[in-house]
């Protein structure tokens, strides 16, 4: 519905050009601002270097550069405090900001547009909060890093199941397990840094697609934000969303990751596997059931990478088919952006509470890992080592003693020696060394395996490498 009161008529900032104002309903799908307010900070902060660059280049006086920074930080103040009253008919929120500084300190105010475009004004705002996102969404990384690495030093020896297809395969220690995850945000983590290094540059002065008239210096402004350098063309610096895209895609992997160990807590919460209980913290009853305990804090993490997912694909679709330079229809790029990151981060916190207070059924693990004939493997490399059969052939032989196990519902060790002797007559007593499970765990010592030593000196790895 479109909102009919605060009646007050304002002009738009490109009004000269028309006799007629908008409809109401154009102004509701062609505003903004109930989703772009959040990027006044970095609007005032863009405008407040704009406006030294200004006056440094005497194109406004030093006296006017001080009102309208005096101004600008006034309205900071303001909406900070929530006393801005925002209104569709003023579309976004640099017009927002620019019709108060006008309101607050006169016809100065208009000269703070000199030698730029809400197309350069919003590209700038954008990179500047996207670049401050991705140092929080850095920092949350770190977070869920730290308590995967202190889980993992606690259990670095503790034995559990090793799946493929979700069927038990190789013994294999709970530490090396999470070290996977720690390993897995590790690339999120640099995938941010190296987008957060291409979007570093700054499109402030590119004005509306060909530059300016006017002796600028955006080497200044670039510096004055932080930015590595100016954006080199000025249709490029206006129509790149680039960076959003690239951040939307780093969102969604890091999503993906996170949404692989919510399934893991869930499927590992349930009665079948009994691998750990979810603390009440982060847990859900039901409303008819009063036995339950769900595991809807791991459920909503995964329902999100869904979500993720859609946002990337959306804005994918919106740019896929727009030629140079801008188009309105890039306002679609805020909504996704801002949706992926919020999710995100809230993904990243429950996680990484949820992890922290999770405690893990040691003895379940251990029991699992120990059955399903998780040493076979283990006994065919003994066959090829100790025997010097080849490989192929002992795969054949490990398989027709499993068979017989499973036959006759024994363990792999329970078998006689008379037994294994049977499908080959070379096997001899040392093969009972290395059916055991805590044997086939401290075997791997191969780099990258899972011997309780390597994970320990992962541990330290991971710990020096990046927290």
């Amino acid at each position: 519905m479109v909102n009919k009161k605060n009646k007050k008529k304002y002009k738009s900032l490109w009004s000269g050009r028309f006799t007629r104002s908008n409809s109401e309903i154009m102004q509701t799908i062609n505003s903004s601002i109930s989703f772009d307010k959040r990027l006044y900070m970095k609007d005032i902060e863009a405008s407040i270097a704009h406006c030294k660059m200004l006056a440094m280049k005497n194109i406004i006086t030093k006296t006017e550069g001080k009102k309208i920074i005096e101004g600008l930080l006034a309205i900071e103040k303001e909406i900070k405090t929530n006393k801005m009253v925002f209104k569709d008919e003023l579309e976004d929120i640099h017009t927002h900001i620019e019709i108060r500084l006008i309101e607050l300190i006169g016809s100065t105010a208009k000269k703070l547009h000199t030698a730029r475009s809400r197309n350069d004004q919003v590209a700038t705002d954008t990179r500047l909060w996207v670049r401050e996102e991705i140092d929080n969404c850095d920092k949350l990384l770190s977070n869920l890093q730290q308590v995967l690495l202190d889980k993992a030093e606690k259990h670095y020896a503790d034995i559990m199941p090793g799946f493929t297809h979700l069927q038990c395969a190789q013994p294999i220690t709970l530490g090396h397990h999470l070290l996977a995850y720690v390993e897995m945000l590790g690339r999120d983590r640099t995938r941010f840094k190296d987008t957060r290094v291409r979007l570093n540059e700054s499109p402030l002065g590119a004005a509306a697609i060909a530059g300016t008239t006017f002796n600028i210096n955006r080497d200044f402004t670039a510096s004055e934000l932080g930015f590595s350098k100016p954006m080199s063309n000025s249709i490029d610096s206006v129509s790149d969303r680039d960076f959003i895209i690239e951040t939307l895609s780093v969102c969604n992997i890091t999503s993906i990751h996170l949404s692989r160990l919510a399934e893991e807590l869930v499927l590992w919460s349930s009665a079948g596997f009994n691998f750990i209980q979810l603390p009440d913290s982060f847990s859900t009853g039901s409303s008819i059931m009063p036995q339950k305990r769900n595991p809807d804090a791991a459920e909503l993490v995964r329902g999100k990478a869904g979500r993720i997912l859609g946002n990337l694909v959306s804005l994918s679709s919106v740019l896929k088919g727009l030629p140079l330079a801008y188009s309105k229809d890039m306002q679609e790029d805020k909504e996704p952006l801002f949706d992926s990151i919020d999710n995100l981060q809230i993904s990243l916190e429950v996680m990484t509470g949820m992890v922290n207070d999770i405690n893990f059924n040691i003895k379940e693990m251990h029991a699992m890992a120990d059955k399903g004939y998780s040493t076979a493997t283990d006994l065919a490399d003994w066959l090829v080592r100790e025997l010097k059969i080849p490989f192929r052939d002992a795969h054949n032989i490990t398989g027709k003693i499993v068979a017989l196990a499973e036959k006759s519902k024994r363990k792999l060790s329970n078998l006689s020696l008379k037994e294994m002797q049977a499908i080959e007559k070379r096997i001899n007593k040392e093969v009972f060394n290395i059916l055991d499970i805590r044997s086939s765990v401290n075997a791997k010592k191969s780099f990258g395996g899972t011997s309780p030593l390597n994970v320990m000196q992962s541990i330290k790895l991971y710990k020096n490498k990046w927290l």
